[in-house]
């Protein structure tokens, strides 16, 4: 491994302006990048204050180590590429402004990652800046994941998580019955929220099996399996936390499943992953018959000297290029006017009708639970009924931002925490158009309790547009943002029952019927 600093050895040069000035461009590019990327960096204290991200605040400085063990004491003998690595910065900015311009965090980060491998390639030259892919790459691991894949994930590994766990407790011997995520255990109820879905230890063990890998003395296929093991290993750990706290709770009572014993437990379960993780690693070095050290780790003091060497970084054409495009593009975003968010004229949805057209409703209010992982700004939740017997149940949830973290949570993934077996969703044209004469298509399927069955719509209302796609959804957001600086929108959902002795049919025409009147309803509340 050759190391990224090109040092001038002359004692002649010694005093000349490339062989000391370097470090100066290297520190005015990097504050020229806090200042462009600010907003991204910025959303980071709040991420990390996230149970499932608090790790983050440790990838930087984990990522300095990666890159100092991966030097060796040899200076860069290969300095070509410089320019391809300032073409990768032009990248980084380009990214970051997006992320800038839509006030999404987390594509801000995107791009100042990407920015810092163009400074690397910069630095080091092409040949040598790639070998350093990994300590760039690690602080990926410091960013949040974007909704769209945590909700899915999240729900996922609950189910998961919650079926290992009753196994776990039947091994046991006592009786327990699982309904979505809930496990029932006669007298107790537990319910696997998202905070025991695994993630608190998945999000820091995949980034301790990323380091595992890098580190390891081990052929590429060894070190991909030490990192994809890390899931398996989650979801194994995790299951037997939440089924020996089932038969903790079954045994001493449910006090065993709250408070400081809980968070002592899942620290327990985190150390056992780490130190399943590492006994992985030892046994795979065993099988290959290995001899030495499991992992690439060089003394505290070699690490020292080669972050000294940074004193002698070499001023060339490319870094000098480089700061300047860091620093021009940070004081402009900084000296920018602000982008205004624009934030129509809406009524409150206390105010949306319990009457329509002789169906008679009454609200009712989410478990504080649901209501704190949907995480609207207003919602409604009402039952109507039509005067058959039969209800339809509406949910309009109205977002004033879908970004900083924020963001419509789709029923396709909520629904089977509730116990609900789902059908297949289809997109559906319902043969209604919405208020600005878009035809209204919507997903659709049969959800299933035991012998309950429930006819389901439900769609993204978004600025104008009623969308199917959850990733649609998305971009028109980012598109929005930026073109007319709105990132405001509304899940709505409808629900009725299917009876034991009426056709399916029977039920569709029945939940068009009141869609129809939500519709002319709808404007008011979920500005176009």
């Amino acid at each position: 491994m050759v190391v990224p600093f090109e040092i001038h050895a002359g004692r002649g040069s010694d005093h000349s302006f490339a062989a000391h000035h370097g470090l100066i461009w290297f520190v005015l590019a990097t504050l020229g990048m806090v200042g462009f990327y600010w907003g991204g960096l910025a959303s980071l204290a709040e991420t990390w204050s996230r149970p499932e991200y608090s790790h983050g605040y440790f990838i930087p400085l984990v990522a300095i180590f990666l890159l100092l063990t991966r030097l060796d004491d040899t200076a860069a003998n290969d300095a070509s590429g410089r320019w391809v690595g300032l073409a990768v910065v032009g990248l980084g900015i380009v990214i970051g402004l997006l992320g800038n311009l839509a006030r999404i965090p987390n594509i801000t980060l995107y791009g100042m990652i990407v920015g810092i491998g163009g400074l690397v390639l910069v630095t080091a030259g092409l040949r040598p800046g790639l070998r350093l892919w990994a300590p760039v790459a690690y602080l990926v691991f410091m960013l949040p994941l974007p909704n769209a894949l945590y909700w899915p994930l999240s729900i996922e590994l609950q189910l998961i998580s919650s079926q290992l766990g009753v196994a776990v407790i039947s091994a046991f011997g006592i009786p327990v019955y699982l309904d979505g995520n809930v496990i029932d255990l006669g007298v107790y109820q537990l319910q696997v929220a998202e905070a025991c879905s695994g993630l608190r230890y998945l999000f820091p063990l995949m980034s301790f099996g990323f380091l595992f890998a890098v580190l390891y003395k081990g052929p590429g296929w060894q070190k991909l399996l030490l990192f994809l093991s890390t899931v398996p290993i989650t979801v194994l750990m995790n299951s037997v936390r939440i089924g020996l706290i089932g038969v903790a709770v079954d045994r001493f009572g449910i006090e065993q499943a709250e408070g400081v014993l809980h968070a002592f437990e899942g620290w327990i379960i985190f150390a056992a992953c780490l130190a399943l993780l590492f006994l992985e690693a030892v046994a795979l070095r065993a099988l290959r018959r290995g001899k030495g050290e499991v992992f690439d780790i060089q003394p505290f003091g070699v690490l020292i000297e080669r972050l000294g060497r940074i004193r002698h970084l070499r001023s060339t054409p490319a870094l000098i290029a480089a700061a300047a495009l860091f620093l021009a593009a940070g004081l402009a975003w900084q000296l920018a006017p602000a982008p205004a968010a624009a934030l129509p004229d809406r009524a409150p949805l206390i105010l949306f009708p319990t009457e329509l057209a002789g169906w008679q409703g009454e609200r009712e209010l989410l478990d504080p639970h649901i209501e704190g992982v949907l995480g609207a700004d207003d919602y409604l939740m009402a039952t109507y009924d039509g005067g058959a017997n039969i209800p339809v149940n509406l949910l309009i949830a109205h977002y004033q931002s879908q970004i900083d973290g924020s963001g419509i949570h789709s029923p396709e993934v909520c629904l089977p925490t509730g116990g609900w077996e789902v059908s297949r969703w289809t997109r559906f044209d319902t043969g209604l158009r919405t208020s600005t004469g878009q035809p209204l298509a919507v997903n659709r399927t049969i959800i299933q309790k035991g012998m309950n069955h429930q006819l389901v719509y439900f769609w993204f209302e978004q600025r104008g547009r009623a969308l199917t796609s959850d990733y649609a959804a998305k971009a028109y957001t980012v598109l929005d943002s930026i073109t007319r600086g709105r990132t405001d929108g509304a899940l709505v959902r409808l629900i009725t029952p299917i009876a034991p002795t009426e056709d399916e049919g029977v039920a569709e025409q029945r939940l068009l019927g009141f869609l129809s009147l939500v519709l002319e309803e709808l404007p008011a509340y979920v500005p176009e």
